[in-house]
């Protein structure tokens, strides 16, 4: 970070900032007025008592963990193997990895749902977690090795001559210091799986799999289209992001901080 001396300029820097923030406030302040329009707070006791509603909100946290762990995992292991270890051909599967970021989520539903029948996932938890998880794994792994390729080697040859192999030093080294970026992996992935769409709404048709995303469909049918409990679901949703962000914001900035400037 930095500091800024003259009065002047913090006024300048406050000045922009506020500037650049406002487009984005906009949409939430407006999203805010328009679920409290009408019946006011009635429209948020209208959401909760959506048949089912506990457990679309249970389905959406069952999925989001089970794909934040999944991500966690897969991507700290892969970027200490491409930043870390000695591995044939590690540049060409990373770059193969990240060539998967190109691939559109729609394009894949087609063979992700023959699949899904032919192993008998359809309707499972299964059918959202292995392909949501896997769509975020690239960009975890992106954002992850840059971050333990900066971290001291002396560390690493220092554990290594006390007898430490690949796994323990991942366990007692790369783990504690991978905290601040494995914050902004967690958010960024939550925000992703909690607020994923299309998925669910293909490989989980059964009404008790559906999750919380599925909610504002209960208010759009061919005679009505009720916008108040729409944004009032919308506002529900996003409580769950509001609340993991602000708990991991000091590590999430600081991974993002360290991972661009190693």
């Amino acid at each position: 970070m930095f500091e800024v001396g003259k009065r002047w300029k913090r006024v300048l820097l406050q000045i922009v900032v506020t500037v650049m923030v406002l487009p984005y406030l906009f949409p939430v302040i407006v999203m805010l007025q328009g679920s409290l329009a009408g019946q006011g707070f009635g429209n948020y006791k209208a959401v909760a008592e959506v048949p089912g509603f506990a457990r679309f909100f249970l389905n959406s946290a069952i999925i989001s963990a089970s794909v934040v762990a999944l991500v966690y995992l897969c991507a700290l292991l892969a970027s200490y193997g491409f930043a870390k270890l000695r591995l044939f051909g590690r540049e060409v599967y990373f770059w193969m990895l990240l060539a998967c970021l190109t691939l559109p989520e729609v394009v894949l539903l087609a063979p992700l749902f023959t699949t899904d029948q032919k192993l008998g996932l359809y309707n499972t938890y299964w059918a959202v977690i292995l392909p949501l998880a896997a769509l975020q794994v690239p960009f975890a792994v992106l954002l992850t090795r840059n971050f333990i390729a900066g971290l001291p080697e002396e560390l690493f040859e220092a554990i290594r001559v006390d007898g430490a192999g690949a796994v323990r030093t991942f366990k007692h080294l790369v783990l504690p210091l991978t905290r601040p970026i494995a914050a902004a992996v967690i958010i960024f992935t939550l925000i992703a799986a909690w607020n994923d769409y299309l998925m669910p709404l293909v490989f989980e048709q059964a009404k008790t799999m559906q999750t919380i995303t599925l909610v504002p469909t209960f208010f759009v049918g061919q005679f009505n289209d009720n916008q108040t409990d729409i944004l009032a679901a919308a506002v529900i949703t996003a409580i769950p992001e509001v609340v993991a962000y602000l708990g991991l914001q000091r590590l999430f900035e600081r991974g993002l901080t360290a991972g661009a400037i190693k």
